[in-house]
């Protein structure tokens, strides 16, 4: 456990949950329970997803099961589980249900989504709407989930709480879709990995299945000759044309700036109600421009 947290990582979910605490002048000493309930639980998520995946690598280094053994790494993911639940406690007031009822929600649907993206791995066709719906449970509700924190806490009304979960949920949507597009046009140095390896494995991204769509109404052969590819480096620099002729860039950029605006939108109900959201919409826009 104590390998896996010294890894490192954007610990951006944690910071959300602070962040969102600050609105409502929950000291830092108060929310730091709530934050790491978040990323202990994205960890626990992450050591799971790994062995699931068989990925040998993590943040550049050997993950868990590699490290050690299949064994060692479900124990430690199982520990890491119940140690988020082990933060909670420290709300021993009327906020506490609240804080569990949405955690345990959230604990389920991220399960949930990573049992969809498991099988879009042996399903012929995925619509983008079942797309949307697998990277929402998979990844975005946790970021909801860590924003929402914040606002029970401070004993916030239902509305406030619902715009903060919108938010989350709306940015980490826009969020996968823009490391859809950076895992194939990003800058390697900057991405940490080689960027195409979503290509390699022809991956259901949504610019996977923005391009496939195009070609299909289009009758365009080369969206198929693609797929039959061997994985090499010629693949991933024949994706990166294919993709952009196709105009699927562009429409994936698209999605994922209407999902932004989306949650944007939420900051803007909020702040009709006197709050000061403008760090929020800071880390928005810091996430939604980064180049890795």
């Amino acid at each position: 456990m104590r390998y896996f947290l010294s890894l490192g990582g954007k610990r951006m979910r944690p910071i959300l949950t602070l962040m969102s605490g600050e609105i409502f002048n929950i000291p830092k000493e108060e929310s730091i329970h709530a934050a790491l309930c978040i990323e202990l639980f994205h960890n626990f998520s992450l050591i799971h997803d790994d062995i699931m995946d068989g990925a040998p690598v993590r943040r550049g280094k050997p993950t868990v099961h590699t490290k050690w053994n299949s064994s060692v790494a479900i124990l430690s993911g199982d520990v890491l589980f119940v140690e988020a639940y082990q933060q909670l406690k420290n709300y021993p007031d009327k906020r506490f249900p609240l804080l569990l009822k949405r955690f345990n929600e959230t604990a389920i649907k991220v399960c949930q989504g990573q049992q969809l993206d498991m099988d879009f791995e042996n399903l012929p066709d995925v619509s983008e709407s079942r797309y949307i719906e697998m990277i929402r449970l998979k990844t975005s509700v946790l970021l909801g989930c860590a924003l929402e924190f914040g606002a029970i806490l401070g004993n916030q009304n239902e509305e406030t709480r619902r715009n903060l979960y919108e938010f989350g949920v709306s940015l980490g949507i826009a969020f996968q879709i823009q490391d859809d597009i950076l895992d194939l046009y990003g800058d390697p140095e900057l991405f940490g990995k080689q960027v195409g390896g979503d290509i390699l494995s022809n991956k259901k991204t949504l610019l996977f299945l923005k391009a496939k769509e195009i070609a299909k109404g289009t009758n365009d052969s080369r969206f198929n000759d693609l797929v039959q590819m061997q994985a090499t480096n010629d693949k991933i620099e024949f994706a990166k044309i294919l993709f952009e002729n196709l105009g699927a860039k562009k429409a994936s950029l698209q999605a994922m700036n209407d999902y932004y605006d989306h949650a944007i939108g939420n900051l803007v109900q909020l702040e009709s109600n006197g709050l000061q959201t403008g760090r929020l919409r800071s880390i928005a826009q810091f996430l939604i421009t980064r180049k890795l």
